[in-house]
């Protein structure tokens, strides 16, 4: 984020896509959703056992209930997270083009150094912001 103000002339998103090609992350998403295709498969196994008798029907249907909002429990979550990364790769972008048209606008004016500093402070901010 600090790049572009360090002398780096390119975009965030060319930093972006450096940074994930040199820093591998977990995915978390990923590990998300491979839960809840398990958890799907758990609940369509403990189903057919209840048809084939091998798990009374009541404590079956009761674990069923208790499975299924686990797994809406981990959809919501999936959701909440790719709306959330969304929403803030959004921002950043959007704040990036309006601070290099700024900087841009007043590029060799004595107030250059002090819009600087302001658009540190406001990467900072938004870097840390929920």
């Amino acid at each position: 984020m600090y790049a572009k103000f360090l002398g780096y002339d390119s975009s965030i998103v060319a930093v972006d896509l450096w940074l994930k090609d040199n820093f591998l992350k977990p995915d978390h998403l990923k590990v998300l959703l491979h839960e809840i295709e398990e958890m799907q498969e758990d609940i369509r196994k403990l189903r057919m056992d209840i048809e084939n008798y091998a798990v009374k029907r009541d404590v079956g249907v009761a674990r069923i209930a208790a499975m299924q909002k686990e797994l809406r429990g981990t959809i919501s979550q999936v959701d909440s997270f790719v709306s959330s990364r969304d929403r803030k790769g959004l921002l950043m972008a959007g704040a990036d083009r309006a601070l290099r048209e700024v900087a841009s606008i007043f590029k060799d004016d004595p107030i250059e150094g002090p819009l600087q500093e302001a658009s540190m402070s406001v990467w900072a901010r938004m870097q840390f912001e929920d």
